[in-house]
């Protein structure tokens, strides 16, 4: 049966979603199957899906039930159904509980319209027979001498509401909207002192989660949604509102406040501001939008002056209201995350799972939990791998925006020392767009000062055909074969590249300059394709068009030790349009004996083929179709028999089951160089990055 993990607030703005978030997230990091119910609806306006529900789904692979309406819970209170309504909750409930390891239950917050929390609430721990966990909020009086013992006191207070017998059902308490002081001693004296003050109440602190600003910068389109303006320009409604400016001076003192982020609130007929502002976005600054305050629209002159601004991006609205009306109406959108928003509900969850003490973490599961690597857990791995042995690894396509955020975020969590290849005021000029200060441990270098310092290793490397100096100048004037000679040098440990090349772009220079290792009789690649409830390897998706025999062979022994590097066990499955000898042709011929080669020359690996996908992945066709296989219905690494079966099904499986991959990882060089998709996110280009430090590390 499932541990029930309560969360119920001690207070009004506690963070109750957002702890059940990065609970969630936490973890599934950590391979426990966990799983999320929310038992009663939150009062609210909006129509549609429960916003916590739908922030679940966001950003998980579960799939909550809806909570039952908050409409039918004051109903069943108001006649004192209690008891009929708990037993509506524990029905629903079963589902999930018999599915999970561990289930977080959000409980109810306090409002005006909902009274009652704290009374439903402890039904609802009874009901469930849960453990209780506490929020609280330090606040905006978080840095007061006394905060840490007033924390502590409230959640007391609530933890004695919470009891079974003469036992406490609360097993920890959490603070949200921390204040970090910059000092790192005092910070870690501050959250020492409020740890003691829980503890002097019997409960231990689960997590002092840092308050952090950009975690409550709604989107234009947000602003859009809640309040009552006309959209003039439609432009990115993504942008972040990182502060809000009205424009009282004139053109000169407005100029500094014209930044990355910030909201320009104006009425409508000041021009001169209206002009600054769309010229401001032209020169590359990315505000956040232009709001025309009082009712007053632009100028049509002005308009056509100003048109080109639209081109960045800017969004331009208008309200009817006055400008200080308009200014306060901002200020008060709701902090909460929205349903739709998930950068920012990922963000929030992995700000709190971040937050939150491992040791009692590990003690949720019962005894009887066997880890699994779900996509968090592997991707927590990657980064905990390549974060043991940093190293240098060198992006070619140093100014493209993507690659910049990836490089920041690297250098910042110690994943690897990113070297950026391109001008440093290029690269400057891209990172000031974007709002990013680059961490000291990105590198950038520009590429016309290195090409000397590399002329003679690139003649040496292809010296067997002929290369001359002259000709090794003209390669190295191209950033991706100066990054790839750099790694040839050993003066970085490994390249990424890809974003805005194509594939054989980056593996040409790779084939020719780093070439295979010892062994391999070809370089391929493979994908970490983190499917709901587990990762599995597919390769070749990206290289090799028609591998033979030898060469699917070779693949799929390369596949496999991918998989064991990265803690994965391989079953490898070599996937046909036949499973056994139920059909012929000299494609499920040719992958026979590449099964037969891979057995050979690797007795202990668990290999089998021919196979079909399904009968590969799913338990019930594989009971009918495979019986006696080692590898059906369980394969974790899926070999296709050539590059068009193998990168439709991947492409597929990507996006039409809304799987995230990771790759393509390319095998078999001497030295470790990866490829991009064009359409990388940044996330992926962070997590390849990774992959290529640990590839680094291991040799």
């Amino acid at each position: 049966m499932a541990r029930v993990l309560l969360v119920v607030p001690t207070g009004h703005g506690a963070g109750l979603t957002s702890t059940c978030l990065g609970l969630v997230r936490a973890l599934d990091a950590r391979g426990v199957a966990v799983g999320f119910h929310k038992p009663l609806a939150q009062p609210t306006r909006a129509t549609g899906p429960d916003r916590s529900v739908a922030l679940v789904r966001l950003t998980t692979a579960l799939d909550p039930s809806e909570p039952i309406p908050a409409s039918r819970v004051v109903e069943r209170l108001s006649r004192g159904d209690i008891d009929d309504l708990m037993e509506e909750v524990v029905a629903a409930a079963e589902g999930v509980l018999a599915a999970h390891d561990v289930v977080v239950v959000e409980g109810l917050a306090p409002s005006a319209d909902q009274v009652f929390s704290g009374r439903v609430n402890q039904a609802l721990a009874t009901a469930l027979d849960a453990d209780v966990l506490l929020v609280g909020s330090a606040g905006v009086d978080g840095t007061d001498p006394g905060a840490p013992e007033r924390i502590a006191e409230d959640m007391a207070v609530t933890a004695g509401t919470y009891r079974t017998g003469e036992a406490l059902r609360v097993i920890g308490g959490v603070v949200s909207r921390w204040p970090v002081p910059e000092d790192p001693e005092t910070a870690v004296a501050r959250v020492a002192r409020l740890r003691g003050a829980l503890e002097h109440h019997g409960i231990p602190l689960v997590g002092a989660v840092p308050f952090r600003a950009d975690l409550v910068w709604a989107r234009v389109r947000d602003l859009v949604h809640d309040l009552d303006v006309e959209v003039l320009t439609h432009g990115d409604q993504g942008r972040r509102i990182k502060e809000v400016v009205v424009a009282a001076q004139a053109v000169p003192g407005m100029l500094p406040l014209l930044r990355e982020g910030r909201l320009i609130l104006v009425p409508g007929d000041r021009h001169d501001v209206v002009m600054a502002t769309c010229l401001a976005a032209l020169n590359g600054n990315r505000l956040a939008g232009l709001l025309l305050t009082a009712g007053v629209g632009m100028d049509p002159r002005v308009a056509e002056l100003t048109a080109a601004a639209a081109a960045t991006g800017l969004p331009i609205l208008r309200s009817d209201r006055s400008t200080y009306a308009t200014a306060t109406a901002v200020n008060r959108l709701d902090p909460e995350v929205p349903a739709d928003d998930a950068e920012r509900a990922l963000a929030v969850s992995t700000t709190v799972a971040d937050a939150l003490d491992p040791g009692w973490l590990a003690k949720l599961p019962t005894a009887s939990h066997t880890p699994r690597l779900s996509p968090a857990a592997f991707r927590r791995r990657l980064t905990t791998l390549a974060a043991e042995r940093v190293q240098r690894i060198v992006l070619p396509e140093g100014a493209e925006p993507r690659t910049v955020q990836a490089a920041a975020i690297c250098a910042e969590r110690g994943i690897a020392r990113p070297v950026l290849l391109a001008h440093p005021d290029e690269v400057a000029s891209v990172a000031a767009g974007l709002g990013l200060t680059l961490p000291e441990g990105v590198e950038v270098l520009d590429p016309a000062g290195l090409v000397e310092r590399y002329v003679d290793v690139l003649v040496e490397a292809r010296k067997h055909k002929g290369m001359q100096p002259d000709v090794a100048r003209d390669s190295l004037a191209d950033p991706i074969w100066l990054g790839t000679t750099m790694l040839q040098a050993g003066d970085v440990d490994g390249l990424v590249a890809g974003a805005v090349h194509t594939t054989a772009a980056t593996v040409r220079p790779a084939l020719q300059v780093v070439r295979t290792k010892p062994g391999a009789r070809l370089v391929s690649s493979v994908f970490f394709m983190c499917l709901p409830d587990d990762v599995v390897i597919y390769g070749d998706c990206a290289v090799n068009p028609d591998p033979g025999a030898e060469d699917l062979a070779d693949i799929a022994l390369q596949s496999a030790a991918s998989a064991r590097a990265f803690g994965i066990e391989p079953r490898v499955a070599m996937i046909s349009f036949s499973t056994g000898s139920s059909g012929s042709g000299s494609s499920v011929d040719k992958v026979a004996e590449a099964t037969r080669i891979a057995r050979e020359r690797d007795p202990d690996l668990i290999i089998d083929g021919p196979l079909q996908y399904d009968a590969a992945a799913v338990a019930s066709v594989a009971a009918s179709k495979a019986p006696d296989s080692p590898v059906a219905g369980r394969a974790t690494v899926f070999v296709f028999p050539d590059l068009n079966t193998g990168n439709t099904t991947y492409k597929a499986v990507q996006r039409n089951a809304g799987v995230i991959s990771v790759g393509p990882m390319l095998q078999g060089l001497a030295k470790p160089v990866n490829d991009l998709s064009r359409g990388a996110l940044v996330d992926d280009i962070v997590y390849t990055i990774a992959l290529t430090a640990i590839q680094a590390s291991r040799g």
